[in-house]
């Protein structure tokens, strides 16, 4: 089991603790999607993010953002949320053309993939959350009519607890190539449980699958809350994402991960920044700076090549 994932403190599971960063990031991705020069669209998020009590006041167009580009979090913070989705949908779709049919996200949010990116025919996307995020997702959405665009299984299992066996008894295959993708769920966990969690997706990957995720190498938390970018979380939502941190010692999954026959590639931010001509770019005393995302893929296929 992944251990001692942050619960959230809400009784729906979607207003308080981890769950209201999740909102943080629909905001981020509705503001992307109506910016005129999006990297990415979800028609979905503004949506997830006015059906919550807790969120229902926020900015989900560009010219309801106080100061616009220049606000910490709706600014720099939301554009960086909104590179990390191109770059993830991207990752997706490209491993999933390459072979794979089996994409499983862990700690899914109020991810909305399944709904709204081109999967190929044979696609099964596996949603693995808690019981109270998945049915609110599922009750916005089905208010909205939406209809997935693959198979879609929902998993409304917590972390902490039998996930696998819950994925398995789902359908997934574990002798099939799959795509694993863990966003933005790393921060939050021990040094136990990250490594459980990296073990158990390497135990149920064959050749030809692949893995995106989201770490951080400098967990300085009490330097963090002083940093405008997270200052402003707290001040304008009431989210301490430094209190949300886990502050242990961080494992080395990609050092784990290549032990055990998977590519692995290591990219900043600020790649895909230049990349892509827009995103968050380096600053002094950068809250940014030590995230990182990983691409793996098990070697013998080219399925989930990575991002060069």
């Amino acid at each position: 089991m992944v251990g001692a994932a942050r619960p959230d403190t809400d009784a729906d599971g979607v207003d308080g603790g981890v769950g209201k960063t999740a909102l943080m990031v629909a905001a981020a991705r509705a503001i992307e999607t109506h910016r005129p020069d999006p990297l990415a669209q979800d028609a979905y998020a503004e949506h997830f993010v006015r059906a919550a009590a807790a969120s229902a006041g926020w900015p989900v167009r560009p010219h309801q953002v106080p100061d616009g580009e220049a606000n910490p979090l709706w600014g720099r913070f939301g554009r960086y949320f909104g590179l990390r989705t191109r770059v993830l949908d991207d990752y997706l779709l490209r491993s999933v053309r390459a072979g794979a049919r089996q994409v499983v996200l862990l700690g899914a949010g109020l991810d909305s993939r399944a709904f709204r990116l081109d999967w190929p025919p044979g696609c099964v996307v596996f949603e693995v959350d808690r019981a109270g995020v998945l049915a609110f997702k599922h009750d916005v959405l089905d208010g909205l009519s939406a209809e997935p665009r693959t198979t879609r299984i929902p998993v409304p299992m917590d972390l902490r607890d039998d996930w696998v066996g819950a994925l398995t008894d789902a359908g997934f295959d574990s002798a099939a190539p799959s795509v694993w993708l863990v966003e933005g769920l790393l921060f939050y966990l021990p040094e136990a449980a990250e490594t459980y969690l990296i073990d158990t997706v390497d135990r149920l990957s064959t050749e030809g699958s692949a893995l995106a995720y989201e770490v951080k190498i400098d967990m300085q938390v009490r330097a963090y809350r002083s940093n405008p970018l997270y200052a402003s979380t707290k001040q304008q939502i009431g989210v301490d994402l430094p209190g949300l941190f886990d502050e242990g010692p961080r494992p080395d999954s990609v050092g784990a991960l290549a032990g055990r026959g998977w590519s692995t590639v290591v990219h900043t931010p600020f790649d895909f920044s230049r990349q892509h001509g827009r995103g968050p770019v380096p600053e002094e005393n950068d809250a940014l700076a030590g995230n990182r995302w990983v691409f793996a893929t098990r070697t013998g296929s080219s399925t989930g090549a990575a991002p060069a």
